[in-house]
């Protein structure tokens, strides 16, 4: 099971390019994906899955694991990337994204290893991680649950009325984090359903609030690592990139769904081979 202390800022780095480089491949040869938003939240999941959560291959049944659920489900390509690197299922399993009677389609279900919840339709992974938070602290459990939204899901009703009822409920064991890319397939965010004061909105609801670099992982791992007040769900608005990793691609909105052509993804791959590159000089 990972811990905080078992990689380094850099390794996790080299992890981060290593995943950008699985996405943009998968997304190829499927001919299909989710591309931007998946780069953007990439490294939360990093983070999530190599330091905070409590669960594993070896402990995906078990009743005690943490809860993950990927309520931006459009972006599954993000998850599968980790989950297979985790060791949930063979990394080869990937090539069949998208193709007949594979399970591995353009959102996260549950005949995939290690994902909790299936999720589709926007709105509706907050309200189903509420309802697990609530079960833990009937049962008198000490796992956690953490969702992961777009900003631009915020405008789905379903989020609100979950919001509050977390409140309500105090669900200290509770964390949302917010893939705050700032675009979604039709527009900047501001513009199609403007949420701002995002802060301020959650704080106003009860909830205590973190905002961070969805880039840095250092501070990703510190605000996920620390606890909230007793009685208070969390929220972590991450800031982060659409497209994050490769320059054409970066806070592009035609990249919220979009396959390379040949040239684009060779340059892609030439991109994050340069920044793997700039890494190992900066170790020297």
């Amino acid at each position: 099971m990972a811990t905080p202390e078992s990689w380094t800022d850099e390794q996790l780095k080299r992890k981060s390019l290593a995943y950008r480089r699985d996405v943009l491949r998968i997304i190829k040869h499927a001919g299909a994906g989710h591309t931007g938003g998946s780069l953007s939240c990439l490294d939360i999941l990093n983070v999530l899955y190599h330091r905070i959560l409590r669960v594993s291959p070896a402990t995906a049944k078990d009743a005690g694991r943490d809860r993950y659920v990927q309520s931006k489900g459009h972006c599954v390509e993000a998850l599968f990337v980790v989950l297979a690197d985790r060791g949930f299922f063979p990394a080869a399993e990937l090539e069949t994204l998208c193709r007949y009677q594979s399970h591995f389609i353009g959102h996260p279900t549950r005949k995939v290893p290690g994902v909790e919840q299936n999720t589709g339709a926007l709105g509706h992974g907050l309200p189903l991680s509420v309802g697990m938070a609530i079960g833990a602290k009937l049962d008198g459990a000490d796992f956690r649950v953490f969702t992961l939204l777009g900003d631009g899901e915020l405008a789905e009703g379903s989020n609100w009325e979950a919001i509050m009822a977390a409140a309500h409920y105090r669900l200290d064991n509770l964390t949302a984090i917010v893939d705050c890319n700032r675009l979604q397939i039709s527009g900047r965010t501001r513009d199609v359903m403007n949420h701002e004061p995002l802060a301020q909105k959650f704080a106003a609801f009860g909830w205590a609030v973190r905002t961070v670099d969805g880039h840095n992982l250092g501070a990703l791992t510190a605000v996920l690592s620390q606890p909230w007040p007793a009685g208070q769900p969390g929220v972590v608005i991450a800031q982060t990139v659409k497209g994050k990793g490769v320059s054409y691609m970066e806070d592009v909105g035609k990249w919220h769904h979009g396959v390379p052509s040949d040239e684009e993804y060779r340059r892609a791959l030439a991109e994050l081979d340069a920044q793997e590159a700039a890494l190992s000089g900066g170790a020297r």
